[in-house]
């Protein structure tokens, strides 16, 4: 096949299901993953795709930097706690959880009962800071490399820590979620989230409504890769068909 009709081709994928894997790419095109590395940067460069880690979304899906911890604590804060109160209410008595990082997931710890009793796991200094206050529950914290603002752990280490760990529930935080998954800005995190989801009975992604057809640099996983998205308003069509064809469900709070 011409290096033109693969262009032609990679184009009209993305045009139909707005993200493709590289994966994909090869099988359709029936070439290599270099070959179609290279098709992918040079369409980018045009223009007409941006890549992200495992593919290639539309140029409209928009792509950036996560902003400032302290910048998001601010924003949506009553959404947020809302989103919280609902994610805490799914968590019952003597069950170990995962609480993920983020200025959402904080909220989802701040809204669990003083008199609460369970293991909570975490990858966030500050979500264990806020459960230190609990005197009945069990704070589990990976380790790992620190990221500054958001005191996240992650690495090899946290990792393992997760894999390890049998949870009766996860809570994700997200960078975005879109038709074609979830995403996340910070690469090393990425394969904790995975290990978060891969070992967890119930599995939730925490969202509020401004991360709806939002796409961070590093995909998470696929829509059937959790259970339900936690959010503070409905999300938009093709997203809410997306997530009902995946087998995933809306929780409003």
């Amino acid at each position: 096949m011409l290096a033109a009709e693969r262009h032609r081709r990679i184009v009209a994928e993305i045009g139909r299901l707005k993200f493709v894997t590289t994966d994909d790419l090869t099988t359709l095109l029936g070439v290599s993953h270099e070959t179609v590395r290279r098709d992918l940067a040079l369409l980018e460069r045009r223009g007409e795709l941006s890549r992200v880690h495992g593919g290639a979304t539309s140029p409209q899906a928009p792509v950036g930097e996560e902003a400032p911890f302290s910048e998001r604590s601010g924003t949506l804060a009553l959404e947020k706690e809302a989103i919280g109160r609902a994610a805490a209410a799914l968590i019952e008595p003597n069950q170990t959880v995962v609480i993920d990082v983020g200025t959402t997931a904080l909220e989802v710890a701040r809204a669990l009962p003083a008199d609460h009793v369970g293991v909570v796991a975490t990858p966030s200094l500050l979500v264990a800071a806020e459960l230190s206050t609990r005197p009945r529950v069990e704070v589990l914290v990976s380790g790992g490399r620190l990221r500054a603002g958001d005191l996240a752990c992650s690495s090899a280490q946290a990792v393992e820590f997760f894999g390890d760990l049998r949870a009766d529930a996860v809570f994700v935080g997200s960078g975005g979620i879109a038709p074609y998954g979830l995403t996340d800005f910070h690469l090393d995190e990425v394969a904790t989230k995975r290990a978060m989801l891969a070992n967890a009975s119930h599995r939730y992604v925490l969202a509020d409504s401004s991360k709806f057809g939002r796409t961070a640099a590093h995909r998470v996983c696929e829509l059937d890769g959790f259970d339900a998205v936690i959010s503070d308003k409905p999300c938009p069509a093709e997203l809410r068909t997306a997530l009902n064809r995946a087998g995933s469900r809306l929780i409003v709070a």
